[in-house]
């Protein structure tokens, strides 16, 4: 490939709307072009390297039994409907009716097709177990499309879905595929990905792990251990807090607190740290508005996902009216109306006593509270987020660290939540119907491209790793005028070309340092420098991209060095 035929401009400044360094050197660097919020177009650049890291995932699927098969971009809501999903999922999936008014969905994720493609043919317990692939297209209605490919509407993914006769054999093959996805990840150039425990949410299932590159860039919260290797989402991270009772149990006493609306606030007026404080965090139930009056310790945060999984259902943020019967800032567990709202606890409160606590009462708080006494008998739930410093739940000692992460897969044991709702069914050794069990496991190629891009760059542009770079080597032609320094670069180019090596040639006559500046944009391992200063000793320059080589090479060993460095770019 000639670099004066590469469609896509590359250019030196930064995109003003882009805040991660990934999507603004992929834009600068002409990978993509933006169709419409979260929705992009691939140059050349960026579809090579999407195609390498599909043939990676291949290989590795391939190599643990997978078979790869298609499942379609549009589908009957009726699908949908026999999962229960097409109702209990928000606007994210995108829901259209065809020309026959018929209701339909673009797909998000294809659970219900792969269960439609095997329930008649997975019918006897002789055709177990197996597992099914895909490498598909998929749209995603995302509220908030943000940092290029790390979250956008429409992507690419490789979703697989393995079907089982036991728990145990899912178990087992569910190991082959979290360390199948190692190897994908180090193949693509992010060893350093994590795994972390995660929650489930629409997916369903009990057991699940998402792979995550840490990144201050990246969405996701994640609580780590630095005494064990415990490591979950915030999402599904327990919060263990060991409260001490010491001192004498005061009584419940009403305070006059005008205008103090904020935990914060009453804790400055009384003079107390915010752990010995008991606040309430409203949210109403997306189905029926219903009030949910949450109390947890005055020092964290009610984590969202938990809440949602005890409660079955959606949450959001409570819009407290003067009608509703409470009294925003000043709500409290004493005197709280337990039949008229769902009223729950988080673990936070257990053995505690000298709490200040709103009073359901307009400008007045109580301090002294001891839930024991003042409220009696309540179930204690963990619905708080962990918190930096916060007790691991495995290791037990105070030692959690909370990093951000960039989710480039999952995991999930999904159990029999779609086999079960869909009717599919096979016959045991003993001649029994059984409900086969499920397994889940996604990439999002665009993703991983954009966060091997996150890991590895510089300043001025993309360092890719050898085994997904667009090219392994770029020719630079630096006097395209000059006859000898053009006729070397072209002989070289023609080398490369009869080798079948993965080659980009830039013999435009512009200046050197434009030049360099489209080759680090373009990322390429190795490059090239031919120059007429260079050939009068006989020999060219081989850098390079992460600046570990640079060597003067006589022109001709050029071709067999490239080639060395770009073998040993390859090993795994």
């Amino acid at each position: 490939m000639k670099i004066d035929k590469l469609c896509g401009e590359r250019f030196k400044e930064k995109p003003s709307d882009c805040v991660i360094d990934s999507h603004a050197l992929m834009l600068r660097g002409g990978y993509m072009k933006g169709v419409a919020n979260g929705i992009y177009s691939s140059f050349m650049p960026l579809r090579r390297i999407t195609r390498k890291i599909e043939n990676i995932i291949r290989e590795e699927m391939d190599a643990i039994d997978g078979q790869e098969v298609q499942f379609p971009v549009v589908m009957p809501a009726s699908l949908w409907n026999e999962s229960g999903r097409y109702e209990s999922i928000g606007s994210e999936l995108m829901r259209f009716k065809d020309r026959n008014d018929a209701p339909m969905v673009l797909g998000m994720t294809h659970e219900e097709a792969a269960v439609q493609l095997v329930r008649e043919y997975a019918n006897t317990y002789t055709r177990y177990p197996f597992m099914i692939y895909q490498v598909q297209t998929k749209f995603r209605d995302e509220a908030r499309p943000r940092g290029g490919l790390i979250r956008v509407r429409e992507f690419t993914m490789k979703d697989a879905y393995s079907f089982h006769t036991s728990q145990e054999d899912l178990e087992r093959y569910y190991d082959i595929c979290y360390k199948a996805y190692e190897r994908i990840f180090a193949r693509a150039g992010i060893p350093e990905v994590i795994t972390v425990a995660s929650d489930s949410g629409m997916m369903g299932g009990s057991v699940s792990h998402e792979y995550m590159l840490l990144s201050p860039v990246g969405e996701d919260s994640i609580a780590v251990c630095s005494e064990c290797d415990y490591r979950a989402n915030m999402e599904a991270a327990e919060s263990i807090i060991n409260n001490e009772i010491s001192g004498e149990t005061k009584a419940l006493e009403l305070v006059y607190t005008p205008d103090i609306h904020t935990i914060e606030d009453i804790c400055n007026f009384l003079k107390t740290p915010l752990e010995e404080s008991c606040k309430a965090v409203v949210y109403q139930k997306n189905m029926t508005d219903e009030y949910v009056v949450i109390f947890v310790r005055g020092d964290l945060d009610i984590n969202e996902t938990k809440l949602t999984n005890y409660l079955g259902e959606a949450v959001h943020p409570a819009v407290i009216t003067e009608d509703c019967g409470l009294f925003a800032g000043f709500i409290g567990p004493v005197g709280m109306d337990t039949e008229k709202f769902t009223v729950l606890y988080d673990k936070s409160l257990m053995n505690t006593h000298n709490l200040s606590c709103g009073a359901n009462k307009l400008d007045h708080h109580y301090t002294g509270l001891c839930i024991s006494r003042d409220i009696g008998e309540v179930e204690y739930i963990d619905l708080a987020k962990i918190k930096e410093g916060g007790i691991c739940p495995k290791c037990g000692k105070p030692s959690i660290t909370i990093s951000r992460g960039i989710e480039v897969g999952n995991i999930f044991q999904l159990g029999t939540k779609y086999t079960k709702s869909m009717g599919m069914q096979y016959l045991d050794s003993e001649g029994n119907l059984q409900y086969p069990i499920m397994g889940c496991y996604g990439i999002g190629v665009g993703r991983l491209a954009a966060s091997v891009c996150e890991a590895h760059h510089d300043e001025y542009g993309p360092i890719w790793p050898m085994s997904i770079a667009p090219w392994h080597v770029q020719i630079c032609c630096l006097r395209a005028d000059d006859e000898e320094c053009k006729g070397v670069s072209d002989s070289l180019y023609q080398q490369m070309l009869d080798d079948r090596m993965e080659v980009i040639y830039d013999d435009r006559n512009i200046r050197p340092g434009a030049m360099f500046s489209d080759a680090d944009l373009l990322g390429v391992p190795v490059r090239v420098i031919v120059s007429p200063r260079n050939l009068k000793e006989g020999v060219c320059e081989v850098v390079t991209r992460d600046k570990k080589i640079s060597l003067k090479v006589e022109t001709e060993k050029v071709i067999e060095t490239v080639k060395g460095i770009i073998e040993e770019g390859l090993k795994f």
